[in-house]
Formats: C-alpha cells, structure tokens, sequence
C-alpha cells in the first residue's frame, strides 16, 4: 500500500535454507512474530499487522544472494521516533541462524509517516542566506592534529583558516573535552578566532562546536554555552544514537542553531557489502531526525567511496523526491514530504591536489 513502510534487504540464507522462507522469517520477526505460536496471536489482527515479504529476486551475477523486498504497515512505528523504527526492522533479524548475512540495502518512507519528522530546520537555502554565500560549494577543514592541541593554539589554527579563505573550521569527532583541552576552554579560544576573521576578512564565517559528550544533560550544557559565547552551530557524533541526535536536533530547531553529524562510527555496519545498513539508509533516518549537515562521503580522498553509490547518497539529502535507480542503490520511488534538505559534506583526506578529479 502506499501508506506502507518498504524495505529492502541483501540476504544470504544458510546453505540448504529457502531465502523464500528466509525473507518470511524476517518480516515476521520485526513485525509480530516470535519463535514460536502463542495464544495470544488469537487477541490482534495480526494478518493486519504482520509485514509480508511480497518480493524476492536473484542479486545480479552473485549465486547466494537474493533482495527481499517487504512491507510494514506503517501504524507499526511510532510516529516521529527514529528509535522505534530502527528498533523493528533491524532489532533482532541481523542475528537469525538461517541466515548467513543480512543488509538493509534501502527504505521507503511513506508520505503519511514522514510528515511525523520534522526533518531539517534550516536546510541548504537558509545556511547559504546566513552564509552570504552562493554559486559555490563551501570550503571548511577540520582542525589537525585533532588531539594534543591547547585551547590557544586551536583557536589559532582557527583563525589562520578562515583569514586563509575557508568559510568554516570544524571540531574532529573525537574532540570533546580531555585533559589537554576542555571544552569550555576550546570553544571560547575558537570564537575568539572566528571574530578576529570576521573582522579582518568582512566576511561570514565559523567552526562547528563538538558538543558530543556522556549525558544529555552535558550535551545541552555545551550546546547552551556555545550559543552563548556567539556560536549559530554545534556539532555532534553518530554514536551517541538516534534518540540523542532527535532530541539535539529539536534542541537546534528551538534555538535557532545550525546542526553538524558526524558520521562516527557508520564504518563498522555500511562498510559490508553482504550485512549490516547501507549508508543511504542512514542518509534518510538522519534527514527525518533534522540534521542540517551529515558528512556523505566522497569519490577521492583517503574514505571508500564508489562514485554511483556517493551520487545515490547525495540525492538522497538533496532531492526533494526520489526516483527509483538502482545504478545509484536507489530502489524506491520516494516523496520527501517537505521535509527540508540536508546538506551533505564531502569529507577525508581531500586536498586541492584533487580538485582535477
């Protein structure tokens, strides 16, 4: 049904298991199903609320692979929750015994349930109107070394960077607030840079904050000193999780702060071409959690990136409605539903001994 949740997943069932049987298993295990028949299956409509694997196909020149195609009825999740969608479709299936691999290779988000997002508060339009600056990408680096650095000579590096041209400086992931350079320290040093090269250059620039830290309650405490001290962005990390990222992206939106991800950490299950979540997947719960900017990988540098896939992941946050191409890893027709663009960051190792490729 259009108003049904699709997904796609990359499976690799057990020798001698049936991937027809093998994708049934799946969309009961993240629907209603258990191990085993209860009672209580008697009490729910469950042939309503049972998703149905309704397709499944060979993966071109690979023997063992087949895409299961299943749907969910969308009264399943939780309206706006990113955390309970992925609790269903990727909480338990990864681990089943008949199953060799397992990747969830796209999703399609119904109108209906993606108007619960907010997505994005400011978008690509907004950031380049406070920016002053169209007709070109924007130009930033992260700080290096990322670690061993004082706060003084951080901020310093900050400023020769932006008097140097770029538009905006970044914490790395891994900058929080160690021994060597606590957070308070940094930030003050930092925007002290950024206004003496505002002041030299004339024009618009910044660094994004890293306000990642071990609590929600430290995370706001960053984030509200940051918009203190001058800040119009913060930065935080992938691995504090979903329902952190939702609930720092409201805290932007409120605030009227501009919010960075930082993909840290999505290596360890998108890297596998046979299990774990492809990176476009990510691309859409992050752009429905209301992140501005996530780093979205690149065709040069020191990252892998194939340069179709890189394409599909772009489209991804840019586009406001997607059609099916599976050259770009795209399989669903998809309506963005309004929901504001997220700008992708193209990230690592990039140098302008590149910029011919």
């Amino acid at each position: 049904k259009e108003s049904d949740v699709l997904c796609l997943f990359r499976l690799t069932p057990q020798p001698g298991v049936d991937p027809i049987e093998a994708a049934a298993a799946i969309a009961g295990e993240s629907s209603t199903a258990t191990w085993t028949v209860v009672w209580t299956d008697l009490l729910t409509a469950c042939d309503v609320y049972r998703a149905k694997a309704y397709f499944v196909e060979e993966v071109p020149n690979k023997a063992d692979e087949f895409f299961a195609f299943i749907a969910y009825e969308c009264d399943l999740f939780e309206e706006g929750s990113i955390a309970n969608l992925t609790a269903s479709i990727i909480g338990n299936v990864f681990g089943f015994k008949a199953v060799k691999a397992l990747r969830l290779e796209d999703m399609r988000i119904p109108y209906a349930y993606l108007k619960t997002f907010l997505g994005p508060a400011t978008g690509v339009v907004v950031e380049r109107e406070r920016m002053d600056c169209f007709g070109r990408p924007l130009l930033g680096a992260t700080v290096k070394p990322k670690l061993g650095l004082s706060g003084k000579n951080y901020g310093r590096v900050v400023y020769e960077g932006l008097r140097g041209g770029l538009d905006f400086l970044k914490d790395d992931e891994n900058i929080n607030s160690q021994p060597f350079m606590r957070w308070r320290e940094r930030f003050l040093y930092v925007m002290e840079g950024i206004n003496k090269a505002v002041a030299k250059t004339g024009q618009v620039k910044g660094s994004y904050l890293n306000v990642t830290a071990a609590t929600m309650e430290d995370m706001y405490e960053r984030a509200e000193y940051a918009k203190s001290v001058g800040s119009v962005i913060i930065m935080i990390d992938l691995v504090i999780g979903y329902t952190a990222i939702q609930t720092m992206a409201y805290w932007a939106r409120k605030n009227d702060m501009i919010l960075h991800l930082h993909r840290a950490g999505h290596s360890t299950y998108t890297r596998q071409k046979n299990h774990g979540i492809n990176f476009r997947v990510i691309c859409k719960w992050m752009r429905m959690s209301g992140v501005d900017h996530i780093h979205a990988g690149t065709v040069v540098g020191k990252l892998e990136g194939d340069p179709n896939a890189v394409k599909g992941f772009y489209d991804t946050l840019l586009l406001t409605s997607l059609k099916e191409d599976r050259n770009i890893g795209l399989f669903f027709d998809m309506d963005w539903a309004s929901l504001r663009k997220c700008l992708p960051v193209a990230s690592g190792g990039i140098h302008c001994g590149q910029m011919h490729q």
